[in-house]
């Protein structure tokens, strides 16, 4: 029985790795536009990374918003050192999908869309 426990334990410690969770998971406030700014949940969806939105508000506070629960941010591609590539964005005020990258430091997600020659971006706060 303890030849069993140690190798469970042993087996656990090599495996913690693979259920650290991304350091971009978490909720994330965007900037305004058009009026309006949401709040993002970044997760994991299989090997990438995507975000959905999650609350939405205007200079007034939460609103109702048929954005809610629709996804913006899809098929990230993890590269390590808070880079991420090969994604697509929504912008819901004009409803275009970007090809996107995103890079995170600290508490800051610098998001960038891009479609042709024609680039966006937004800088994201975490919030929790």
């Amino acid at each position: 029985m303890k030849r069993f426990m140690t190798a469970a334990v042993a087996a656990l410690a090599f495996a913690a790795p693979a259920f650290a969770a991304d350091p971009v998971e978490g909720t994330w406030q965007t900037q305004v536009d058009d009026g309006h700014y949401a709040y993002i949940a970044i997760k994991p969806c299989g090997a990438q990374i995507c975000g959905t939105i999650a609350k939405a508000f205007d200079a007034n506070g939460p609103i109702k918003s048929e954005n809610i629960g629709k996804p913006i941010v899809w098929d990230m591609a993890p590269q390590g050192g808070g880079a991420y590539k090969d994604g697509k964005i929504w912008q819901p005020s004009t409803g275009k999908v970007y090809n996107s990258k995103m890079t995170l430091s600290g508490n800051t997600l610098t998001v960038k869309g891009c479609v042709g020659p024609i680039c966006k971006g937004q800088t994201w706060t975490r919030v929790q």
